[in-house]
């Protein structure tokens, strides 16, 4: 908790020179002074996960094997030529699958077929970040730039809670759950949290910190087109409910040990295609995968995630200032 109010801490600073110094240099050029806009947005685009569904290693594989959508609204503030600050609103959704990622060499992803979870993960996130435009505006909105090249980054505040699919009814020997129905994985303690000698209870909101570049086109002195894309990196490893080992039976019971340890179902966990052949070869091959205590990889990285996004932007008309009579 320290390093996040550290972090907002850090953020808040900045935002807060950023604006003296704007307000100092207008001073010293009163007659050139630029007008500061505003502007509200509406995007659209994709989303795109990493974690350990979808490796950091393999990050052109892990970038296009799951790809899902998010929708964004926006509100900036130009404050100079160069320097403006937008608030957002995201709502993503993500995904992962082990059976989807490694489905098209099990051999070399056998830990990954062999583990066989999966989950999606609809993300809303608010963020606060800061612009930097490569090219200057005029002294308003209606001098802007025709082209502007743009790089972001700020802190973002993330809700988010993790899903999965119950297996199916042939599996359900006891009636514990309603076959292939979507659950959240948080309540259900799937690696033995909230136990004694185990962690607690991971967080379903969190940090993020957007990073990333874009570009704007202007069609008119009211709207502009855009076009950006960027990386989120979070405090959290559990976006994807899996971030440790496999808790012992007597710490994880009833459906959260279903939905914990799915190496031994038939069938692949999210897409319910039969998978019991291959998973036979893999276990005469080496057994390792399916008798491992390791459910996570348990690395210093967290889980992230990549947005991309078209939007149209509206330039909020500023007060229209008449000159003084003499």
């Amino acid at each position: 908790m320290k390093t996040y109010q550290y972090v907002v801490a850090g953020v808040a600073v900045l935002i807060l020179l950023a604006t003296r110094a704007t307000d100092s240099v207008a001073q010293r050029r009163p007659n050139t002074r630029f007008a500061p806009y505003s502007a509200v947005s509406l995007g659209v685009g994709s989303s795109h996960y990493y974690g350990e569904l979808a490796g950091y290693r393999q990050p052109l594989r892990a970038t296009f094997i799951m790809p899902r959508w998010n929708v964004a609204l926006g509100y900036t503030r130009q404050f100079t030529p160069h320097f403006a600050a937008r608030a957002s609103f995201t709502w993503a959704r993500i995904s992962g699958d082990d059976y989807t990622f490694s489905k098209v060499n099990p051999t070399l992803f056998a830990a990954q077929y062999a583990r066989n979870l999966h989950f999606r993960n609809d993300l809303k996130e608010f963020a606060v970040t800061g612009i930097y435009n490569f090219i200057e505006d005029g002294r308003n909105s209606n001098a802007r730039a025709k082209f502007t090249p743009y790089l972001f980054g700020g802190l973002a505040l993330l809700a988010h809670a993790p899903e999965a699919r119950t297996p199916t009814e042939t599996n359900n020997n006891n009636g514990e759950y309603e076959a292939r129905k979507w659950v959240k994985l948080q309540p259900l303690r799937t690696e033995g949290q909230g136990q004694p000698g185990y962690d607690k209870p991971y967080s379903l909101v969190t940090l993020a910190v957007p990073v990333g570049f874009g570009a704007r086109y202007r069609l008119n002195d009211n709207f502009d087109l855009g076009a950006e894309i960027g990386f989120r990196i979070t405090f959290t490893d559990y976006l994807d409910d899996v971030g440790g080992n496999y808790a012992s039976p007597e710490a994880v019971q009833g459906l959260g040990a279903i939905m914990a340890d799915r190496r031994f179902e038939r069938d692949a966990a999210r897409v319910n295609t039969d998978r019991y052949t291959v998973a036979q070869e893999l276990f005469a091959a080496d057994p390792s995968p399916f008798q491992s205590e390791i459910r996570g990889a348990n690395t210093v990285l967290k889980d992230g995630y990549l947005l991309t996004n078209f939007s149209v932007r509206y330039i909020i008309p500023g007060r229209i200032k008449c000159p003084p009579i003499k």
